[in-house]
């Protein structure tokens, strides 16, 4: 019967001559335990390290977006870091629909115009925006953030950028002093805060499965970076575009909100599909109330806005019907076969 354990140590000793608990010395046996010791010590020590080097990467990511988030909770004058963000996005969705490189004819008016008119209600049409990119004659500054771009370019990145701050200025004319810096940072915290939790359960995916890469012969802590870095990109480029998206979506009040959606109409000169319509009775177009507890926003203004808001919910006139219940067709097939389809 083959001996495993204490069984075969005891075996061995007693072929040995060596009675139980005396002590093993042998130059030999010092050497083999001292090299066996080292390399477990260096083992771990790899391990550790290997660690460090995944922490470190986040420790980095989280220092930007902390450092960004702080910025915006000590800054004194939110708008001027708000208004900078928008020009960032803008300059970011006109180089994806443009090109340096092509003429103006080639570029993708269209997709410009639908995205500005979805996020902001400046009634851009595709028109403008062309008669804008073709009479450019103006280069950026050298050095600057738009060094780089061509005439058009540069003319749709300055023209975007003045109609959305001067359709913010009438938004902001129409809300309460005291409670416009609580509102912008509020905007700009919740889409950081939001995001940025998305971004952890991204992250500790890529961390749980990068080790497979090594099956691939690829360095798994190198591939890492590079993974991470690229989510990392998309994570601040996601943030900025979903401030934007939500500026004009953010009020004190759902009566500032409604003044400023009448009074559109006079800053537009033209009609074009967008989000946004001076006519407060259709659809809401997503208003983004501070809750209560925020600086500045009173918790009536709040339940102003939430009840207006519950109001102009569909409400179900009929019983509703469950995936295994009779069709109310009469069919007498069940309703996941029938009219649930």
């Amino acid at each position: 019967m083959r001996l495993f354990g204490s069984e075969k140590i005891a075996k061995y000793m007693e072929r040995m001559g060596l009675e139980e608990g005396q002590e093993l010395e042998h130059p030999l046996l010092n050497r083999s335990i001292e090299q066996a010791q080292k390399r477990v010590e260096q083992h771990n020590f790899q391990q550790r390290k290997r660690v460090l080097e995944y922490d470190d990467v986040m420790n980095k990511q989280r220092e930007v977006v902390y450092g960004f988030r702080n910025e915006i909770i000590r800054s004194d004058d939110v708008r001027d870091r708000l208004m900078d963000i928008v020009e960032e996005v803008v300059l970011h969705k006109v180089d994806e629909s443009t090109s340096s490189d092509t003429d103006s004819s080639e570029w993708n008016f269209r997709s410009l115009a639908d995205w500005v008119n979805l996020n902001f209600p400046v009634g851009m049409t595709e028109d403008e925006l062309k008669r804008v990119a073709t009479t450019a004659r103006e280069l950026p500054v050298a050095g600057s953030l738009y060094d780089g771009l061509k005439e058009g370019q540069y003319a749709l990145v300055n023209h975007l950028s003045q109609s959305i701050r001067g359709a913010y200025d009438l938004k902001i004319s129409f809300e309460r002093p005291e409670a416009l810096a609580s509102v912008e940072r509020y905007t700009i915290l919740t889409a950081i805060d939001r995001l940025w939790q998305e971004h952890l359960y991204s992250m500790d995916s890529l961390r749980s499965s990068i080790g497979l890469r090594a099956y691939g012969q690829k360095d798994p802590l190198i591939e890492y970076k590079a993974e991470a870095f690229k989510l990392f990109s998309e994570l601040m480029v996601n943030i900025k575009t979903e401030i934007c998206h939500n500026i004009f979506r953010s009020a004190s009040s759902l009566m500032a909100f409604e003044q400023f959606l009448v009074n559109l109409p006079k800053l537009q000169s033209h009609q074009s599909a967008s989000a946004f319509g001076g006519d407060t009775s259709g659809a809401d177009p997503g208003l983004n109330v501070p809750p209560p507890g925020t600086p500045g926003v009173s918790s009536d203004i709040v339940s102003e806005a939430s009840a207006a808001l519950e109001k102009s919910r569909p409400v179900r006139v009929t019983p509703r019907v469950g995936r295994n219940d009779p069709c109310p067709c009469r069919s007498g097939k069940k309703y996941k076969s029938c009219c649930g389809k």
